[in-house]
């Protein structure tokens, strides 16, 4: 906890002069989604509000902003805590993402696409995985889908997107095997990626239902194992 500490720290900068709950939510969710405070981590207010110069007052209110966003739960009498999904939790998140990230596919208007985000978010998945960094190639992998529902060009479905992500990566922090979590998707990324190039809307959706059909398969049969139904 000491190293994580002294790392938030540096983050003071961020806040700059106008500290708000916001903004220090924003360090925290990144931070969360980071794995820097694993899922099940007690969230010290004396420790971390020295570490980020913030009132216990606005650290107490970011800390309810991110309950809101079911990142943190509260514990009567024991404090605050990085939430601990269950397996249910997860196949909801999967149940979100379907919805969501194929309506965005389905919707795009006619090709060509911008798609240079998506590409550059390939591109980041590839680099990682060639050097055989798997917690980088499951942060490039979350960048991908972030990308793809960025083309709906809607900040309140980027909104909605980024709170369900933050709380998949609280499930990929619990796996002990990020490499087989995420390497077989690599290929599937390109796959999406060029049939959208290549002006197929239906198609790449098609893909998509799949990949996270077989993503949600994966990753549950694992986080069974690891925390079981009743996490």
């Amino acid at each position: 906890m000491a190293e994580q500490l002294a790392s938030l720290a540096d983050d003071r900068a961020l806040l700059g002069r106008t500290s708000t709950a916001e903004r220090v939510s924003d360090i925290l969710r990144s931070r969360i989604a980071d794995g820097f405070f694993p899922p099940g981590t007690r969230l010290s207010e004396d420790s971390i509000g020295g570490a980020l110069g913030v009132s216990r007052n606005t650290l107490r209110e970011a800390f309810r902003l991110l309950t809101h966003e079911r990142l943190l739960v509260h514990e009567l009498n024991r404090g605050v805590f990085v939430r601990v999904l269950t397996v249910e939790d997860v196949e909801d998140i999967y149940r979100t993402r379907a919805l969501v990230e194929c309506a965005v596919v389905r919707g795009l208007g006619d090709p060509p696409y911008a798609l240079d985000g998506l590409a550059a978010a390939v591109a980041e998945g590839e680099r990682a995985g060639a050097e055989n960094d798997w917690k980088s190639l499951g942060t490039a992998n979350i960048h991908f889908h972030q990308e793809l529902v960025a083309l709906a060009g809607s900040e309140r479905t980027d909104e909605v997107m980024r709170s369900v992500f933050a709380e998949l990566r609280l499930a990929f922090h619990v796996v002990d095997d990020p490499r087989q979590l995420h390497e077989p998707y690599l290929v599937r990324n390109r796959q999406i990626l060029q049939t959208l190039r290549n002006g197929d809307k239906a198609g790449a959706e098609q893909l998509l239902a799949v990949y996270l059909r077989d993503s949600l398969d994966r990753v549950v049969e694992v986080y069974r194992r690891r925390v079981g139904d009743e996490a």
